[in-house]
């Protein structure tokens, strides 16, 4: 098994050195709530319901006042989780099965689950509108960290589509993930993998095109989850409670709102984009069905993102759904919300 996860328990480090300042959401008496921090694993329009209950207030109606942080990466948002520089991290399942894994002892749960397929799609240099994934014969992909669930993601997805790794088709591993669309934009790669909203500015810039989605080809998935430590839960039940709760009002809002109104809302988490774009990305996300409707982590989707860590190499042993996940915090939200 490769070695490409780092021992995330045992490392310990500063915000000041990890955490990116994001956006805040309504400004409300901040002595009235109770602050929470939050570090998402990246900024973008594949996490639309986190900012739809920051910009709707959700979070605020719970009393809560978000502290939201971007990590650049799994690994940097579980070391956050784990050292204490976060309270609730949003990032993927495999990060807290690579902890468990490690015999930490206070380690990550999982207790609301935010999106069930991958985020990223397949980005051509060409306009490809027949576009088949035996194309790729011969071709070099920018992909992502290894280990991490966009690079497994993509592994996954070519092998299903009969192609060998390192034989029909490269893999380029040795660009961080804030400098995949610069790398491509500079004529690095045939193709490259990208989160929204990378892929349409590659669109608009006429650097590259959509031509597949790995999240349609992979299945669903528990991509991104929120966790919290077993330490924190234990001794904040209140908080996570009103936390998932307010995730999912925003699941329910989005549902039943179009994607342009979707867009109006997250455009402030989004300046440099417009509501032309955001509506594109987010027309994008719903048609492969996305986001969840309510945050309860699903089993089957669980036993699947584990297949595909086995599939890479990179799953040590299984995990028991019981012990990383607890779905009594979203079940009582969607009990008790109508």
């Amino acid at each position: 098994m490769r070695k490409s996860f780092i021992n995330m328990a045992a490392v310990c480090i500063t915000s000041a050195a990890l955490l990116f300042t994001g956006c805040a959401g309504n400004n409300n008496d901040s002595n009235e709530l109770t602050e929470v921090k939050l570090n998402e694993v990246v900024h973008s329009v594949f996490y639309a319901p986190q900012y739809v209950a920051l910009e709707n207030g959700y979070f605020e109606e719970e009393g809560l006042k978000i502290d939201l942080s971007v990590g650049q990466g799994a690994d940097k948002s579980m070391t956050a989780l784990i050292s204490g520089s976060a309270d609730i991290a949003l990032l993927g399942t495999e990060a807290g099965i690579y902890v468990y894994n490690q015999g930490a002892e206070d380690y990550a749960l999982a207790f609301a689950q935010l999106t069930q397929r991958a985020g990223n799609f397949l980005v051509s240099r060409e306009n490809d509108t027949d576009f088949n994934w035996s194309d790729l014969k011969g071709k070099s992909i920018i992909g992502g960290r290894t280990g991490g669930m966009p690079e497994m993601v993509l592994e996954y997805v070519l092998e299903q589509n009969g192609l060998e790794i390192g034989k029909d088709v490269e893999i380029i591993n040795n660009i961080s993930f804030e400098s995949t669309a610069g790398a491509f934009s500079a004529d690095i790669g045939d193709y490259t993998a990208e989160f929204e909203p990378t892929a349409s500015a590659l669109e608009n810039s006429g650097k590259g095109y959509v031509v597949a989605s790995l999240g349609t080809e992979s299945g669903y998935v528990p991509y991104t989850v929120y966790m919290a430590t077993k330490s924190f839960i234990n001794e904040n039940p209140e908080i996570i409670q009103k936390f998932t709760n307010a995730i999912y009002k925003a699941q329910l809002w989005m549902s039943e709102h179009t994607s342009s109104e979707i867009a109006e809302v997250i455009l402030p988490y989004f300046t440099d984009s417009d509501i032309e774009t955001l509506t594109k990305i987010i027309d994008r996300y719903n048609s492969q069905d996305t986001w969840k409707t309510d945050p309860i982590f699903d089993k089957d989707g669980f036993e699947l993102i584990q297949d595909i860590m086995e599939f890479g190499g990179e799953l040590e042993k299984r995990v028991p759904f019981e012990e990383m996940v607890t779905t009594d915090f979203a079940q009582k939200a969607v009990d008790s919300i109508k």
